[in-house]
């Protein structure tokens, strides 16, 4: 009885949580039907003619499909992969550090830039690679020409995930540093006793002690294959990169918004979602089988 009692009070701390997620996910929902209309926002939803699967196949013959897919799966699984090792380096480098006043200061340092919007981050790392910002005040003092970064469609991409991965692997860091605390002293002890230098201990102790973090953070990374980033790219690009740049997101904002292409962003948007579940449904299978994480 007593445990009835405690669920009961589980689900009135959740029902804030559950009217959000209904009212804001699950209700605009129905306008998924949007996607088999020829959509009129004069006759609205229930007037608009229902046309079937006519705007996927005119979707598939566009050219910027293939475009915008592969740009959000390149972006997307460059910083996956970015930020699960450039963490994992770093705490490493991290804990080995003995002075802890020094280590705990560092810590915070790279751990600021997670609190601060793309908003805020866009507008100082489009002010630091400016044509005439201090990257390319650098460049000149060795002679090279000033360099239009954010203005190059082949460096666009890599400037994205570098920026992402500088922004957020402070975050990713702590993680692995709260994995590292599981890892026993005693294996290092008896490691340190039969003569095992620093670099065999962490080959041998620490990276075996972290691992199912690292195997479960990547195959949960697959789930946001499809995510790769709408309010950075949205606040770094522009129509000179959009060749390398455009993301399923910010094509569906401008065909959906500016366009008033609805029917069509609607339905980039609802096969984005079907393949984003997809993924994600995978990702947790696999998170089961290769180190028995479950959400239930």
């Amino acid at each position: 009885m007593k445990f009835k009692g405690f669920a009961k009070h589980y689900y009135l701390m959740m029902a804030p949580g559950l009217v959000w997620l209904f009212i804001f996910s699950i209700i605009p929902m129905f306008g998924i039907i949007i996607a088999f209309q020829d959509f009129n926002p004069g006759r609205g939803v229930f007037g608009s003619e229902f046309i079937g699967l006519d705007t996927f196949r005119y979707m598939f013959q566009l050219n910027d499909t293939p475009i915008i897919f592969f740009n959000t799966i390149f972006i997307a699984v460059m910083k996956i992969v970015g930020n699960l090792i450039v963490p994992l380096v770093f705490a490493l480098m991290l804990n080995e550090i003995r002075y802890v006043r020094f280590k705990r200061s560092i810590q915070t340092i790279v751990y600021l830039p997670h609190f601060l919007s793309w908003v805020i981050l866009g507008g100082v790392l489009l002010d630091i690679f400016a044509y005439q910002g201090p990257i390319n005040g650098l460049l000149g003092i060795f002679g090279i020409e000033p360099i239009l970064f954010f203005g190059k469609a082949e460096l666009f991409p890599y400037l994205v995930v570098g920026s992402d991965i500088w922004k957020e692997f402070g975050f990713n860091t702590i993680i692995y540093l709260a994995a590292l605390t599981g890892v026993n002293p005693a294996l290092y002890e008896a490691s340190g006793i039969d003569g095992a230098s620093r670099m065999r201990m962490l080959w041998h102790v620490t990276l075996p002690g972290i691992r199912t973090t690292a195997v479960l953070l990547a195959v949960l990374g697959l789930g946001n294959v499809l995510n790769a980033g709408f309010d950075q790219i949205f606040n770094l690009y522009n129509p000179l990169v959009y060749s390398t740049g455009d993301i399923i997101d910010t094509w569906v904002y401008r065909t959906g918004l500016l366009n008033l292409q609805y029917e069509l962003a609607t339905a980039v948007g609802l096969l984005k979602s079907v393949a984003g579940f997809m993924l994600i449904s995978l990702s947790y299978y696999l998170a089961y089988k290769l180190t028995d994480y479950r959400i239930f």
